[in-house]
């Protein structure tokens, strides 16, 4: 065979993310939807709470599988966090939503995990990107979702509301402020009293 005629296989190109979706984080209506929906599954007090505790705590998708119950604390209404990627580690307040729904998990699961399959196993990345792609699917979301786009999610909510870009940066976890300062750079808020 000559190099002309030799069989040559092309890898397939991964689309870019802007051509697959339109953005890349979910707005607040949209993760209640997600919940919403994720409620209706057969495990839906599971599935309902993974997506709210990604969602408060702008965990990444190994975070929130990783998460224990000996990073629960009840008492103090407390979440104990280990970050990925080098992040810095923290303490972040539980609400009481969260609280009800881990409670309800506590008394149904037997073993150190919070989340965790039909079969007792850890929960997965890949079973709560199918979990978060169905639920966007059932809550009819015009794009396909994945995990990652709930930790977007809480980076935009909380610079919408006014948190500082310091503060935004601890409670993400990000080791650099140029990961935290894409959230303050697109939040339309402050752009809201510029026309008095």
């Amino acid at each position: 065979m000559t190099p002309t005629t030799a069989k040559r296989t092309v890898t397939p190109r991964r689309l870019p993310n802007h051509e697959l979706r339109p953005r890349e984080h979910l707005t607040e209506r949209e993760v209640e939807k997600l919940i919403e929906a994720a409620k209706k599954n057969r495990n839906g007090q599971r599935d309902a709470a993974i997506i709210l505790i990604c969602f408060r705590h702008g965990l990444r998708a190994s975070e929130v599988c990783e998460l224990q119950w000996s990073d629960v604390e009840f008492e103090t209404a407390t979440l104990h966090l280990r970050r990925a990627k080098n992040g810095a580690t923290a303490t972040h307040p539980l609400l009481g939503d969260e609280l009800r729904g881990l409670r309800a998990l506590k008394r149904e699961i037997n073993s150190p995990f919070i989340f965790v399959s039909e079969r007792g196993a850890p929960f997965t990345v890949s079973g709560l990107q199918k979990l978060v792609e169905r639920a966007g699917i059932e809550a009819k979301l015009p794009f396909k979702v994945h995990p990652h786009m709930l930790r977007h999610a809480t980076g935009y909510v909380l610079a919408n509301r006014g948190t500082d870009t310091r503060t935004l940066q601890s409670y993400l976890g990000h080791r650099s402020i140029q990961s935290t300062v894409r959230y303050t750079e697109l939040a339309p808020g402050r752009f809201k009293n510029l026309w008095k």
